[in-house]
């Protein structure tokens, strides 16, 4: 029988990584892109164990390059596209608006086009993102798919235009095009400048007598957290659906930046507020208070389910680095 072929944009990322981990275990014949750059050993550490032993095909290409990937989908004519790709710090965003909205928005788009002309069949997933709905919550507190966007940050906005743009093609095309709207997701490949794993690993270095000192910002700001490897499996599970639809995938539960350094350090044998301190620097321009999922639509269409739970999840990341500084 032959192998369906998937091709991963951003392979090289936490879900890109675990996604490419579960098609494999699928039987599919598996091809990423990488971005190059100048530190090459670092950027493919998350796939080293993939490419050691060739389970993976991957090139060099940009999605702001046309020519790279009509090259990819030409050659390959994969079954279906997993666009994880992005410049995904929300933070960031404010500082490299320009980077964001080309690499997240018109990447895309770019993305979209080359799929038209050489392989129109296949499957496309987005990975759209809860800060697409910025400051807007339902009466219930959740935030589901008929929840307006109201984004707050250039990430958001980027996101809100890829969204639309895969709605738009799956109408106008009769494309098969598909969003999973992913709210928070960590896990121990979490890049450390994101909040989980920055507060994970510092915690775990004040514990071993490395630093002193956590510096964060906001808070107060609630997020709704899942392991990216049930998240990417989910992502899967919306390609295989019978249609092209699109799905929120949270766990439906909440929690605040101090209930999360609370919890980690505790597990550590320790008292966060003498550790951790605010600084403006970590501040968004415009803060997002608060994000809490409704997964009552995957959970029914499709029989989604996470494994983990916030707990399990701080237990692993905080295995994670304690393995590091032993």
């Amino acid at each position: 029988m032959k192998k369906r072929k998937a091709v991963v944009t951003g392979i090289t990322g936490q879900d890109g990584s675990y996604l490419a981990e579960h098609l494999l275990e699928r039987g599919y014949e598996v091809y990423g892109f990488i971005r190059r750059n100048s530190v090459a050993e670092h950027q493919e550490s998350r796939i080293d164990h993939l490419m050691r032993n060739n389970s993976i095909h991957t090139e060099y290409c940009d999605l702001l390059d046309v020519s790279s990937i009509d090259r990819m989908l030409r050659t390959v004519k994969p079954d279906e596209i997993y666009n994880i790709a992005a410049q995904s710090h929300v933070r960031i965003s404010f500082d490299i608006p320009q980077f964001t909205v080309q690499t997240n928005a018109l990447g895309l788009l770019n993305l979209l086009e080359s799929m038209r002309q050489h392989c129109p069949k296949a499957k496309v997933y987005q990975a759209s993102s809860s800060e697409m709905f910025g400051s807007s919550v339902d009466e219930d507190g959740y935030q589901r798919e008929s929840t307006p966007m109201h984004p707050t940050s250039p990430y958001g906005c980027a996101k809100v235009f890829a969204y639309n743009l895969m709605r738009n093609y799956r109408h106008a095309y009769k494309l098969w095009t598909c969003n999973g709207i992913l709210f928070n997701h960590e896990s121990p490949r979490r890049g450390s400048n994101f909040v989980t794993n920055k507060v994970v690993k510092t915690a775990v270095q004040i514990k071993k007598g490395i630093v002193d000192k956590l510096e964060l910002g906001n808070m107060d700001s609630y997020r709704d957290w899942g392991h990216s490897k049930d998240y990417t499996k989910a992502m899967i599970m919306i390609m295989q659906h019978t249609e092209p639809d699109d799905f929120v995938v949270a766990t439906g539960e909440t929690r605040s930046i101090r209930d999360l350094c609370h919890t980690v350090f505790s597990k550590l044998d320790m008292d966060y507020q003498d550790y951790v301190v605010q600084n403006k620097k970590h501040m968004r321009p415009h803060e997002l208070k608060y994000l809490r999922g409704d997964p009552t639509k995957i959970r029914e269409v499709l029989g989604w389910k996470p494994e983990y739970d916030f707990n399990s999840l701080m237990d692993e990341m905080i295995e994670h680095w304690l393995n590091i500084y032993k």
